[in-house]
């Protein structure tokens, strides 16, 4: 078996299409590879600043041979359509069988037999197509050529089995040969297979893999941090950044005026990794230090002097925009901010940033009063949460939008939790991101992403498969850990409905009836939440079909009872009662959906006592009387796991009355009894769950 070794070089591919390149160059030739008839032992991809390459191990010589049967038309079809049939099999008439068909009649098949192909024939086609063919979210033609790719290609590496596979691409022809490094390895070289190639590289300093090159940043900017008596501010989205750019990585130190130490430190580290992809530290006292650290792509020979001098320029010239942002924006109540919040447009049907902050007040207001918060903290954290949109610092640094607001809210001497609150409205934006945990901050949060998703579902902007252009199901996410790892009672379908009335004048179509309101929020937008509470209950280790079984209920939009009412109901079929009383319920709903369906009515209503006749009966039914009554009652009290405990004692009374009870008895006054018996069963098992949705 034999080894694939391709690498395309070029000019510097940019850090935020390496990843998806290298996998898409692995997917590509490996699927090309299997489609024509090659398996293969293992492929590794890898990439650097200036090469794609890929390794596919475990090859064979040649595709193995095969045969095929291609059914073509009748023998009396016309002259044309036999034609073209021959045409597409690639054979002539008299290498055809004809087939005998009862029903269809005489038609032809082609037996083709195809010989195997060298691999090397197969690659020399593959490649120059998946080259031509490479999907670059953006690429560029250069000279006098055809060719598109993300910058100048200017060599193919190609070797099957140690021989170079011959081909060209535009007028590179493919060869054994490549560079190293742009200014410390830059002459070509030679090699055999991957292993001389990855060797090779490292000794014109080249780190091939990513991996290593994200572990030298790290282990070196520790250390040299550590040296200084500082501690690296780690990011790893920004190492892997840093990794895409350079080769052959050397962590570098500089410096910048302490002086910028008065600007936040958030918008410190922002500005020197936006601008200049360098990592920030902190002293031994915890604060940000002056120092930082740079990634170069070169080992230079004043050690590095006139790089830091470089970036240490830029750096401060950066540092003294965020200074200038950070004076002039504190000149400026937020308040007085909320006029040119009219300028911004939230959605061409769902109004402005100023009216959507009008929506978000009033129903953080709403949601502040339910949860047990500041009311006018919350209305005050709302009103201003989005007024730092329009600020100098947030134009520049986006990402910095709520924390620049919490700052230059504490700076106007607002109250912390509306400055909290206006820091952590965003929160949280994704499932490793924390919750607030003030009740302000939660009331704001709350209010924001309720807004949103009341207002994309009035237009009918829901998510559609995979698309979800505007957040929703993270939106949904967010309102749900808020509520849960809170703690919060909150009715959704009335927050809904608050909402939808706070929008409703700013809807495009003009409806904004009450029916409609209802009948959108209460089970449309609620049945969307019921999916995402599934996804994250799902990732806790619940059982989805639990929470069908509590949302059949209906009525159900208390996240926070929903979550304990399956907690409990999970506890309880985990016992060997709970089990058995389900298979017990089961019995019962599938012997009722029979005869239901067979005699076209519903055995509602109380059975009659007179007609109980057998002991059996009669203790099932004073256990299901007693059971339903004192589980409602539990459910009522939002005790759950006492309402499992009394749906529990019908364990007993279920077995013994399938085990002695006939319950199509041939007389039909007791069968309709017996019957209406088991569908007291169901309905008292209801007050819990809806035993029907249960899996097992």
């Amino acid at each position: 078996m034999a080894e694939l070794l391709l690498e395309l070089f070029s000019e510097e591919i940019p850090a935020r299409m390496q990843v998806r390149a290298s996998e898409d160059l692995k997917k590509l030739v490996t699927g090309g590879l299997v489609e024509a008839g090659l398996t293969y032992e293992g492929a590794e991809a890898h990439v650097t600043p200036r090469r794609l390459a890929l390794c596919v191990s475990g090859l064979a010589s040649r595709t193995a041979g095969q045969k095929e049967e291609r059914k073509g038309p009748r023998i009396d079809a016309p002259e044309q359509a036999i034609q073209g049939f021959l045409k597409s099999a690639g054979v002539t008439l008299d290498q055809c069988d004809v087939v005998e068909d009862p029903k269809k009649g005489s038609f032809y098949v082609a037996r083709i037999d195809k010989s195997g192909r060298e691999t090397t024939e197969v690659i020399a086609t593959l490649v120059p197509d998946v080259i031509r063919k490479f999907p670059w979210p953006k690429s560029m033609r250069w000279g006098s050529g055809s060719l598109r790719w993300v910058r100048p290609l200017q060599s193919i590496l190609c070797l099957f089995d140690a021989e170079v596979v011959p081909f060209s691409v535009d007028g590179i022809e493919a060869a054994n040969v490549t560079r190293g490094h742009r200014f410390m390895g830059p002459a070509a070289f030679t090699v055999s297979d991957f292993e001389d190639y990855e060797t090779k590289l490292k000794a014109h300093h080249v780190m091939l893999r990513t991996d290593e090159r994200m572990d030298s940043i790290r282990a070196e900017a520790k250390n040299l941090a550590f040296a200084k008596g500082l501690e690296l501010i780690e990011d790893e989205a920004l190492l892997a950044e840093t990794a895409g750019l350079v080769e052959w990585p050397v962590v570098l130190m500089g410096e910048f005026d302490k002086a910028f130490l008065d600007v936040p430190p958030e918008v410190i580290i922002t500005s020197i990794k936006t601008h200049q992809k360098c990592f920030a530290v902190r002293g031994k006292d915890g604060g940000l230090s002056n120092n930082y650290l740079l990634v170069s792509n070169l080992i230079a020979k004043d050690g590095g002097k006139k790089i830091v001098e470089g970036n240490n320029k830029v750096i401060a010239a950066r540092l003294s925009d965020a200074k200038f942002f950070w004076e002039q924006d504190r000149k400026t109540k937020l308040e007085d901010r909320l006029p040119k919040l009219e300028q911004i447009t939230f959605h061409a049907k769902l109004g402005t940033q100023r009216e959507r902050v009008a929506r978000i007040e009033a129903l953080a207001g709403e949601i502040a009063q339910i949860i047990g918060a500041d009311v006018e903290q919350s209305k005050l954290a709302a009103k201003l949460c989005k007024t730092d949109l329009v600020t100098e610092m947030v134009g520049e640094f986006p990402e910095l939008q709520g924390l620049m607001g919490s700052y230059y809210a504490r700076a106007e001497g607002l109250p912390d939790d509306v400055c909290d609150a206006i820091r952590d409205h965003y929160k949280p934006q994704g499932p490793s991101d924390e919750v607030p945990s003030g009740k302000v901050a939660q009331a704001v949060a709350l209010a924001d992403k309720i807004d949103t998703l009341v207002g994309f579902w009035a237009i009918d902007e829901k998510p559609t498969g995979s698309k979800d252009p505007y957040a929703l199901r993270r939106a949904a996410l967010g309102v749900i850990r808020i509520v849960l790892e809170g703690g919060l009672r909150l009715s959704l379908t009335n927050v809904f409905l608050n909402a939808y009335f706070e929008l409703k004048r700013f809807l495009a179509d003009g409806v904004s009836d009450e029916q409609k309101g209802e009948q959108m929020y209460s089970s449309d937008l609620l049945d969307f939440f019921a999916d995402r509470l599934k996804v994250y209950l799902r990732d806790k280790g619940a059982r989805h079909d639990l929470i069908d079984a509590v949302f059949s209920l209906g009525n159900q939009d208390d996240l926070l009872m929903i979550v304990r009412r399956v907690e409990a109901l999970s506890d309880f079929l985990a016992t060997d009662d709970g089990q058995n009383l389900l298979a017990g319920v089961k019995r019962a709903s599938n012997i009722l959906r029979i005869e239901e369906k067979k005699d076209g009515r519903e055995f509602s209503g109380q059975p009659q006592t007179s007609l109980l006749v057998k002991g059996e009966e009669k203790d099932l039914h004073r256990a299901v009387s007693a059971a339903e009554a004192n589980a409602k009652k539990a459910v009522d009290e939002e005790d759950f796991v006492a309402a499992m405990r009394h749906i529990a004692k019908l364990r007993a009374p279920v077995d013994a009355f399938f085990d002695k009870v006939t319950v199509n008895d041939n007389d039909p006054s007791y069968r309709e009894n017996r019957l209406k018996l088991l569908n007291r069963i169901r309905e008292a098992t209801l007050a819990v769950a809806d035993f029907s949705k249960i899996e097992g």
